[in-house]
């Protein structure tokens, strides 16, 4: 029962950003979860090839396919679902994870951090869900009902879009508090057509986007973490294969903390 209830065997994913940090793990949990194809997508050529090879010598049941897309523009977004209309009758899954970030001390804080980190951490977001609900729609249905089994979309938050950030990337925790709330309002529109929408407001994870931070003050901040860790990959991979699976088949417009229970933290 627990192999059916976990299971994503046989389901095809889109993982924005899927070849490094965060995206990798995801990308890993569902090829370790025995879907069959997860299509990796960002603009970084060469390390979604390196990723996808890694993944696909492995021996894991399904395939691990690289699209090369720019998600910060319109074309590129279009394009990118384009191409999954080619290849694909239907997807199962679609997590958003890729984003952006940028940090500098308020009195300088430039006005093109506004537009460069909310396009692709929001505005593309919607763009890149609203190409491919199609293909989602197409992927519900089976014997118990058209949403015993719904199409999934899951978007990578932050928990500094729910608390206040000590670090100055005020476009960032804008940004982020703006995808659990475009999350909420998806899981309206989208749970109506067979579609689940949830986030994960994820803590700290060892990426490229935090390695600075994480170099400068790691101890501080699992300090600040109860469980006294940073994530690791099996964390959101497996978090993610829950919400795809029957298991998480019910659960539609959560914000979800992946933190350590960083946001419960006392703080007097």
């Amino acid at each position: 029962m627990s192999e059916q209830l976990f299971s994503v065997k046989g389901k095809v994913v889109v993982v924005t950003g899927g070849g490094k940090g965060v995206g990798w793990g995801i990308t890993n949990g569902y090829l370790k979860g025995g879907a069959s194809r997860v299509y990796i997508a960002s603009r970084d050529e060469k390390a979604l090839k390196q990723s996808a090879d890694e993944f696909n010598k492995q021996g894991y049941e399904g395939k691990c396919i690289p699209l090369v897309a720019n998600l910060a523009t319109f074309e590129g977004v279009t394009k990118l679902a384009e191409e999954l209309e080619k290849r694909e009758k239907h997807i199962n899954v679609l997590v958003n994870n890729s984003g952006n970030n940028w940090g500098a001390p308020y009195d300088e804080f430039p006005d093109a951090a506004w537009d460069r980190v909310l396009t692709l951490n929001v505005q593309r977001v919607f763009t890149l869900t609203q190409k491919l609900t199609p293909l989602l729609e197409k992927s519900r249905g089976s014997a118990e009902g058209p949403w015993a089994d719904p199409a999934r979309v899951i978007m990578i938050g932050s928990v500094d879009g729910v608390r206040v950030p000590s670090l100055e990337t005020f476009s960032y925790s804008a940004s982020k508090a703006a995808l659990h709330q475009l999350t909420r309002v998806l899981a309206f529109h989208l749970g109506k057509r067979g579609i689940t929408v949830n986030a994960l407001a994820c803590g700290p994870f060892e990426s490229k986007m935090m390695a600075a931070t994480l170099a400068a003050a790691k101890d501080s901040i699992v300090e600040g973490v109860p469980l006294a860790r940073i994530g690791e990959p099996d964390d959101v991979g497996g978090t993610c294969v829950f919400l795809s699976s029957k298991a998480g088949s019910y659960i539609n417009g959560a914000i979800i903390p992946l933190d350590g229970g960083s946001l419960v933290v006392a703080k007097l």
